[in-house]
């Protein structure tokens, strides 16, 4: 189960500052909390229906949830998008592995039965 952060706090006392530039600044981190609150009300309440019995609503209200969720973390998303093919070669390659370990201890299995006489 992967955990996003619903909640970031600011560092630094000078994005506070009175110039255009932090009003913006301010206009778009409001902009960000109202998406952040949203997405964790939707998943609370979708989990809530969900314990209830309403599975239908349950899951829509989860769902969006979720994409609230991952709107807000568009970076953090694109980051793991990246990096997601070198953890696919890298699963593919211990599959090919098991694989061939399968494959050579069947090997083993009918020397090992010829040797015996079955």
């Amino acid at each position: 189960m992967v955990v996003l952060p619903l909640s970031r706090m600011a560092n630094d006392s000078s994005a506070y500052a009175e110039t255009p530039q932090a009003d913006a600044a301010d206009s778009a981190d409001s902009s960000m909390n109202w998406i952040r609150i949203a997405a964790a009300t939707s998943l609370v309440t979708g989990g809530a229906l969900l314990l209830s019995g309403k599975r239908r609503s349950g899951l829509l209200v989860a769902a969006t949830g979720t994409a609230l969720a991952l709107l807000d973390q568009q970076d953090t998303l694109g980051k793991w998008w990246s990096l997601l093919p070198a953890y696919i070669d890298s699963v593919q390659q211990l599959l090919d592995q098991a694989e061939g370990a399968v494959e050579e201890l069947a090997a083993q299995r009918e020397k090992l039965g010829q040797i015996l006489g079955r």
